[in-house]
């Protein structure tokens, strides 16, 4: 495949033009659709350490569906390792590494681990992962929890919904790597999406280029030293009734700078019958998605390969 096809990295350093089939629809475009000015709008930032980050991730959860955590318990020599890897690993030859400008595995519960799909190099790639991925999951249980107390729910309900607790819930690690482009006002890193999964757990290298849609607009998240960025995926939008949102968002890019991140995806089980929580949708409150006992497994299939739900 590697001889056959170029990724996007090897691409990007040969040319001083996009090719038309990255060029996206004008009405598409960064620089038609980002708002430009003094917003009043911010994503919000939550200290983890006081008192009321519970009720500030709740509210972050209700009107944007993210937030940047900081304070959040994941050492700093965690996250730069991980980063130190990953930088690696996109500044091998491109024989030596896997074909493609992002790489992904899972990393928790042990049992669906299978190392073989994770890189031999660089030095101490696996050492890293595994480090930061039992903090992540510590933050994410901790998220969980705070959410579910604001629907009025016992604080386990929604990681005991998702997989039964940590050795549950299935985490996947993902690297991204966005190479400089000549014309980046024409292109987007990652069209505009949500998540399928539950939570998403996010650190990037500095460079700009994560955005959110609020009201037909898409608002830049500021880069927040030592933040690690927490975004609602589909699941806890549907879990919640709705009270929680997936947040829409989209990957711009750079003209001179490379962009990496480290998103983690969390997942719950693959039979979790996707669904609103049933004391959510009592008496006179409707349930605003009905699956009709879809699993999360069929709800991936349908959404990757683009089938209706």
């Amino acid at each position: 495949m590697a001889g056959v096809v170029q990724s996007v990295q090897a691409l990007a350093s040969s040319l001083g033009a996009l090719p038309p089939e990255f060029v996206r629809p004008e009405h598409e475009r960064p620089r038609a659709t980002t708002f430009r000015g003094a917003s009043p709008l911010q994503i919000p930032v939550v200290d983890m350490s006081l008192p009321d980050a519970g009720c500030r991730m709740v509210e972050a959860a209700t009107e944007w569906g993210i937030f940047q955590a900081v304070n959040h318990g994941v050492p700093a020599d965690a996250v730069a390792e991980l980063q130190r890897v990953g930088r690696e690993f996109f500044a091998l030859p491109q024989e030596e590494k896997i074909w493609s400008d992002n790489l992904f595995h899972t990393i928790s519960p042990p049992a669906a681990v299978n190392h073989g799909f994770w890189p031999d190099k660089p030095r101490g790639y696996r050492q890293a992962n595994e480090a930061y991925c039992g903090r992540i999951l510590r933050l994410t249980l901790e998220v969980l929890e705070r959410l579910s107390a604001g629907l009025g729910l016992e604080e386990g309900a929604m990681a005991e919904a998702f997989g039964g607790g940590d050795d549950g819930l299935v985490l996947i690690q993902m690297v991204n790597f966005y190479p400089p482009c000549p014309q980046p006002e024409l292109a987007l890193g990652f069209a505009p999406h949500t998540d399928l999964c539950a939570l998403t757990v996010l650190v990037a290298n500095g460079v700009p280029g994560l955005q959110v849609s609020m009201d037909g607009l898409w608002y830049d998240v500021e880069h927040v030293p030592g933040a690690l960025i927490v975004n609602v995926g589909d699941q806890i939008e549907i879990f919640s009734n709705g009270r929680y949102r997936s947040v829409l968002h989209r990957a711009t890019v750079s003209r001179e700078k490379t962009r990496m991140s480290w998103p983690v995806f969390v997942e719950p089980r693959r039979e979790y019958l996707v669904a609103p929580h049933p004391r959510l949708v009592a008496g006179e409150i409707p349930a605003k998605y009905d699956y009709k006992a879809k699993t999360f497994e069929n709800y991936r299939y349908c959404r990757i390969n683009k089938l209706p739900q």
